[in-house]
This record gives structure tokens, C-alpha cells and sequence, in this order.
């Protein structure tokens, strides 16, 4: 069953102006199937999974491009970089938009290869898993990013969906990989299990040089114990015993692989905001509560990572919103001296949006104190939003509505 994505009208309009398109996300969050339903006719379809497609586009990227010639899909491409040259070179033979469509699970080797070879031929656009919409069939509709402003807000209302405690920690604890939501009967375990053993291990255990598979598992699951933290390399190297440089090349290569996202502090000064400690999230929940083994919703919703993997789903959902649209997220969260927080800023034309999430149905005035720390900054400041379990949007102040989960 096929599930509209949010990134489809984005992905069409980027292939009719650019020459390549390179879709890049994790492994198994829909980049082939995207790209596949796009298709026109007479694009050849060929993926680099096949051991001897990918040894003749390794050892002769020429004759391999005469016997796919555009227009082609071509999946997997990180593991042919020695094709970039050849794209590039039938790209400026021919300029015409549309010739290459490119699948690739992001890593510094095929970032890199994509700035060299195609800088200003390729259009790369950003797929995570299904968004809360997505899931419930309703990708396509236009809602646009997420952002607390009343327009915005009075859109993504009609058709929401309501989501109750229960409701939300099994979506949580599931996670939004498509096959996983497409298949209510498929085993969580099994899955993630399969998926850590087939992917995860073999693709960036190769990619950052592991020797040592057990401190990578320990690194993986000490990683995903830390989703909505503030991001302390020196404690979580300890932790899983592993040196601090190593730890960082580790945590580069799961953010570059698209399994993590490190949300930056905010700071009216843009580069202090690149020195200072950035939070860490795991882009999909329910591989994080595989990997610190929560057995069930239930035990996931009244244990100790309730509050941050709640918080983890919800800025992956805004996010989304953002990344299957095309367009940066101007994310950022707010600490100062005195220990008020904002979990998260989104800066729109030079206005902070303030936004809380909270596990609660009823959010106090103490959902505001952090908010109301914004008045010192000399910054612009719009409508903000508690996220909670509120069934009805409230308004909490004169700029400040508790929103329901179900609207993101």
C-alpha cells in the first residue's frame, strides 16, 4: 500500500528544473518507493544492491551509463562514487532537467562526491519517515510547515486527527518507518531486530570502520538513551567506553546517515550559536525504543525516557513538516544563565515562535516561564505554542495557545 508523501510535489518540481534529483534519508524510509511512484514512462529503474550491477558501475562507470542511459533511477548510488565523473559529464553534454533521479542513504562519501562532481547540477532533497499525516493517508494535502501563527494553525485543524495518551505512545513506540505503519500485524521486534542487523551494522559499521561491533551496538544504544538531551560527548564516550574522538566520528556519521538530528542553541549572535552544545534527537522513536528496549507502550509511556522520546517525536514531526516541503528548518532551542528553556525556537523572517511540549492535558502558567524569557532578548517574538495532550486548542496567554498533538 502506497502512502502519499508530503515531498512528492517538491521532488516533481526539482526534476523538471535540475538536471539530477538525489533523494538522501536513512535506510527504509521510502526513498525508492518516493521516486519509483514518480516515475515516467521510459525511465529505467536499476539499484546498486545488486552485486553485479554494482560491479560493473565500479569498475566501468562508462559502459555502465551506456547500458542505463538517462532517463534512469538509480538507487543506492553511494556505493558507486566512480559514477559522479560520468554523471557530470552527461549532464553537460545534454542540459536537460530530469536525466538522473539518485537514491542514497546520506554519508560524508556520497556528500561529498555530490559537492564536487554535480555542485549546481543537482537538486538533494531530505526524506525521513511517515509524518503523523503522511501515516493517516493525508500527505498530499496542503498544509504547509509547521509554524504557531493563527493561519497556520487553523489549517492544519481541519481533518486532525485526535490523539489520546494511549493513542500517541503506541505511535510512538512503533516508530513512522512505512512498512512498520503500513502493516499493523508486522512485528515491531522482528523488525527493528532485522533492520538493525541488515542495515544499521552493515552499512555504518563499514562507513566509520568499526572494529570493534559490540562498542558500535553499546554506542548505538547509549546514543539513543540521550534523545532529547543536551549532547555531552566526553559523558557518552565514557559511558559506552569508548576514546571521545571516536565517539564524534560515530555521532557524524549517524547524523550524516540521517538516524539523528542535533538541534542547535539559539543566540543573537549566529556564531556563538555553532560553539555551544547542541541537543541531541534519534529522528526515528520507535528504532530509539528498540534500542533502549521498551518492551511495550505502556512500559515506554510511565518509564524514565517518557517525557524526552515524547519530546523527540514531536520535533521530528515539525521537522517534517519542514524537509518534505524542500525547505531548511530554522530550528533551534533556548538556555540561558538561569536555567529557563524553550525546547524549541523556529525563526521565520526574523520572529522567534516559541514552543513547549508537554505530557500533560492541562498546561499551567509554568508552561510559560520559559517563554516569557524571551522578553529580555531584543528580539522579535510571535505566537508560540504549548504542544500537550489537550484535546481543544486553549489559549494560555495573549501570544500562547496550548496546541494537541494531533495537529502537528
Amino acid at each position: 500500500m502506497y502512502l502519499p508523501r508530503t515531498l512528492s510535489d517538491f521532488a516533481r518540481q526539482a526534476a523538471e528544473s535540475f538536471p539530477s534529483l538525489l533523494v538522501t534519508g536513512a535506510r527504509q524510509v521510502g526513498k525508492t518507493t518516493l521516486l519509483r511512484e514518480l516515475c515516467e514512462p521510459g525511465r529505467a529503474y536499476v539499484t546498486l544492491d545488486d552485486p553485479l550491477v554494482l560491479e560493473l558501475a565500479r569498475e566501468d562507470p562508462a559502459l555502465f551509463l551506456q547500458r542505463f542511459p538517462p532517463p534512469v533511477l538509480i538507487d543506492e548510488v553511494q556505493y558507486a562514487p566512480q559514477l559522479f565523473p560520468h554523471i557530470k559529464r552527461a549532464v553537460d553534454q545534454v542540459r536537460r532537467p530530469g536525466q538522473f533521479w539518485l537514491t542514497g542513504s546520506q554519508s560524508f562519501h556520497l556528500m561529498r562526491n555530490v559537492a564536487e562532481s554535480l555542485a549546481g547540477r543537482v537538486a538533494i532533497v531530505r526524506l525521513l519517515g511517515l509524518s503523523q499525516r503522511e501515516a493517516q493517508g493525508r500527505g498530499a494535502e496542503p498544509v504547509g510547515s509547521f509554524l504557531p501563527t493563527p493561519s497556520q494553525l487553523a489549517t492544519r485543524a481541519a481533518g486532525a486527527t485526535a490523539l489520546d495518551l494511549r493513542a500517541l505512545y503506541r505511535t510512538i513506540w512503533r516508530g513512522a518507518f512505512p512498512a512498520i505503519v503500513a502493516d499493523a500485524r508486522l512485528d515491531r521486534d522482528l523488525y527493528y531486530g532485522s533492520y538493525l542487523q541488515t542495515y544499521l551494522q552493515r552499512d555504518l559499521r563499514d562507513l566509520a570502520r568499526v572494529g570493534d561491533e559490540l562498542a558500535f551496538q553499546r554506542f548505538l544504544r547509549g546514543t539513543a538513551a540521550r534523545t532529547g538531551q543536551l549532547l555531552n560527548v566526553a559523558d557518552l564516550a565514557r559511558d559506552v567506553d569508548v576514546a571521545p574522538n571516536t565517539a564524534r566520528a560515530w555521532l557524524s556519521i549517524l547524523e550524516t546517515s540521517g538516524l539523528i538530528y542535533l538541534l542547535p542553541p539559539w543566540h543573537s549572535n549566529l556564531g556563538k550559536r555553532l560553539l555551544k552544545t547542541p541537543k541531541l534527537y534519534f529522528l526515528d522513536t520507535g528504532l530509539c525504543a528498540y534500542l533502549t528496549q521498551w518492551s511495550t507502550p505502556e512500559t515506554l509511556e510511565a518509564g524514565a525516557m517518557s517525557g524526552a522520546i515524547l519530546e523527540t517525536w514531536a520535533i521530528a514531526e515539525m521537522l517534517k513538516s519542514y524537509w518534505h516541503q524542500g525547505r531548511m528548518a530554522p530550528f533551534h532551542y533556548y538556555r540561558d544563565k538561569d536555567q529557563r528553556e524553550i525546547d524549541l525556537m523556529i525563526e521565520a523572517d526574523g520572529v522567534l515562535h516559541p514552543i513547549e511540549i508537554k505530557k500533560t492535558a492541562v498546561p499551567g502558567r509554568d508552561a510559560l516561564r520559559g517563554i516569557a524569557a524571551l522578553a529580555g532578548l531584543g528580539a522579535p517574538v510571535g505566537p508560540g505554542a504549548v504542544l500537550c495532550l489537550a484535546p481543544e486548542p486553549t489559549p494560555l496567554s495573549e501570544s500562547v495557545t496550548a496546541v494537541p498533538f494531533g495537529w502537528l
